[in-house]
């Protein structure tokens, strides 16, 4: 067997939200284990198309569809058209998400209305699209990309912890109800990443960056590309047993309670 486990051959993975950050950096990993991509964007077309054409320079196949992942006739109609012309999705990564940093005291209703929308809502309409076919054929991965804040709470997030939290116990729900279907759901939980994001507080000096610095055990923060290896893992044939779980890839900040700031 060995690395033939990892073989995603063949395999079509639609995933969300994966014209840049995080997402596109597990779409990477999936393409380069061999699946066609199937990239899903919602803001510009040509996102999808410059998204399109970083794929295609890393020698991976891929193609785009835009549509809103919280709106369900949207989606019943992309993902028809996918299995018409691309074909049957084997692995659906539901990734495409937004956070609103508002004290929950200050925060409107319909800001918090649109983070559960968009982080909770919408791994549900797509999965149930998705699934019919997978549980049709007797097969299929999904993946959910959960957070720390599945976990944890933080100030100003509580919107976008309430939708995670939620997301964690919907992947074990989904699990419950398709495993009988030789469906696998599982998550993948992102700690602190280096993106074109998060660049700003990243900076020597920056409180948020020593606190993130401080609070990891790895003493620094995460490698998109980090993020590969478990999409690949929990959309192949080697995590064919794993359903439910929750795959963390934080550094070990969740397996610790910190130190002090000023301890090396």
């Amino acid at each position: 067997m060995g690395i033939e486990l990892f073989n995603l051959s063949g395999k079509v993975a639609l995933v969300t939200g994966s014209t840049h950050g995080l997402g596109m950096a597990m779409a990477k990993g999936l393409g380069q284990a061999g699946a066609t991509i199937i990239v899903n964007g919602n803001s510009s077309q040509q996102k999808i198309d410059d998204a399109l054409k970083y794929y295609q320079a890393e020698g991976i196949t891929a193609h785009g569809y835009k549509f809103n992942v919280t709106k369900e006739e949207e989606v019943a109609e992309a993902i028809q058209k996918i299995q018409s012309e691309v074909g049957a999705i084997d692995i659906l990564v539901n990734n495409a998400g937004i956070i609103k940093r508002t004290p929950l005291e200050e925060m409107e209703v319909a800001d918090f209305k649109e983070v559960i929308d968009v982080d909770l809502v919408s791994p549900f309409i797509v999965s149930k699209h998705v699934v019919k076919s997978m549980i049709a054929r007797k097969q299929g991965k999904i993946i959910n990309i959960c957070s720390m804040m599945s976990e944890l709470g933080r100030n100003t997030v509580g919107a976008y912890a309430a939708a995670k939290g939620g997301l964690k116990m919907l992947t074990q729900n989904m699990a419950t109800e398709w495993a009988k279907h030789n469906i696998q759901v599982n998550g993948i939980g992102p700690g602190y990443f280096a993106t074109s994001q998060t660049a700003p507080i990243r900076v020597d000096g920056h409180p948020f960056n020593e606190f993130i610095v401080n609070r990891t055990p790895a003493a620094k923060w995460g490698d998109p590309n980090d993020l590969g290896g478990a999409a690949i893992f929990l959309a192949s044939r080697a995590s064919d047993f794993v359903n439910g779980h929750i795959l963390y890839v934080d550094g070990g900040i969740l397996a610790t309670i910190g130190k002090p700031s000023n301890e090396k």
